[in-house]
């Protein structure tokens, strides 16, 4: 017996010897997308995580998943406050975050990318993103998702008129929603994944989105009309759970904020060289395409701007803020 007992302690010590002589574990951080992966969303966040492994190297595992593998936005962001999911883009559904948020679904507020940029640092990092850490939501970046236009399949869009009674999706945005009922549409949110089958089968009449993501979905096959509205300029917020940042050891933290600054600025150039680009694509595919009156579709969302500033605290301010930035 005591022989047993001096055998099985000497095991014991040799396999703790053993495991301390072997390697760390290396620590796997998801990132993951409802976006398709050849979109723009799909894209900057498979950058993000490829510039992530190559700054943490070998000591640490990055998975990238898209095309909703693992969920759409909704889904993802529940994994984000679960630390199932390390780091999501989160687009139109965060004004579900915080009212805040719809900041950017006033119509034709942002001008520019270099405007973008100004309100990412002076208005979203400063106000908004303490309001989703409120939430258990960190937002470490502001990307490029872009400016939003209209497909459909009954005519071309020029003013608000052309809207009327079209089955539109949109993303589950109130603030989206209010936008089209006030430009005469039937607005239906719906999850991205669903919409190429809605518009084939005719459940939709159409649908708004960047162009990166119109041609990253393929809508091209199953719209006829591309509208140029420019109507929303739509970001995406690489997002992470506070729970999860705050476990972070500090060396990643750093890696995460120098590699999302970097992916900020090659989205943003991605998104500008495409705009042209992909009105070509969507021609070559059979779409008409035509620019619309933007002047009737301002005029026509001065509604909008009055309950954004009415229904969110602070909302007139934040407009007054975000407009002066483009000066």
């Amino acid at each position: 017996m005591k022989y047993t007992r001096t055998r099985l302690t000497a095991g014991i010590l040799a396999c703790t010897v053993s495991a301390l002589a072997l390697p760390a574990m290396a620590e796997t951080y998801i990132v993951a997308v409802g976006a398709a992966s050849n979109s723009l969303q799909g894209r900057s966040a498979a950058k993000f995580a490829e510039d992530l492994q190559a700054e943490l190297g070998d000591a640490h595992t990055v998975e990238f998943y898209a095309d909703g593998q693992l969920g759409d936005e909704k889904e993802l962001m529940q994994k984000l406050r679960l630390g199932t999911v390390q780091f999501t883009l989160i687009s139109s559904i965060m004004t579900n975050v915080a009212p805040e948020f719809a900041l950017f679904d006033m119509p034709f507020l942002v001008q520019d990318r270099a405007h973008l940029k100004a309100i990412n640092a002076e208005i979203v990092q400063t106000d908004l993103a303490p309001k989703a850490e409120e939430a258990g939501l960190k937002v470490l970046s502001t990307w490029e998702n872009g400016f939003r236009q209209i497909t459909n399949n009954t005519r071309p869009i020029n003013t608000p008129a052309d809207l009327e009674g079209l089955k539109i999706r949109t993303p589950s945005s109130e603030w989206r929603v209010a936008m089209f009922k006030e430009w005469g549409a039937n607005p239906t949110p719906m999850a991205f994944s669903e919409v190429f089958v809605a518009l084939q089968t005719g459940t939709m009449d159409g649908q708004e989105n960047p162009l990166t993501n119109i041609t990253g979905a393929n809508f091209q096959e199953v719209q006829k009309y591309l509208s140029l509205t420019g109507h929303v300029y739509s970001p995406t917020y690489l997002t992470t759970g506070l729970g999860t940042w705050n476990d972070l050891p500090e060396d990643v933290q750093a890696a995460a904020t120098t590699v999302a600054a970097s992916v900020q600025n090659w989205s943003l150039a991605q998104g500008e060289a495409a705009d042209n680009e992909l009105v070509d694509k969507v021609k070559a595919a059979g779409m008409e395409v035509n620019t619309a009156d933007k002047v009737a579709f301002i005029e026509a969302s001065a509604p909008i701007y009055a309950s954004f500033a009415d229904s969110v605290n602070g909302g007139d301010e934040l407009v007054s803020r975000a407009q002066a930035l483009a000066e």
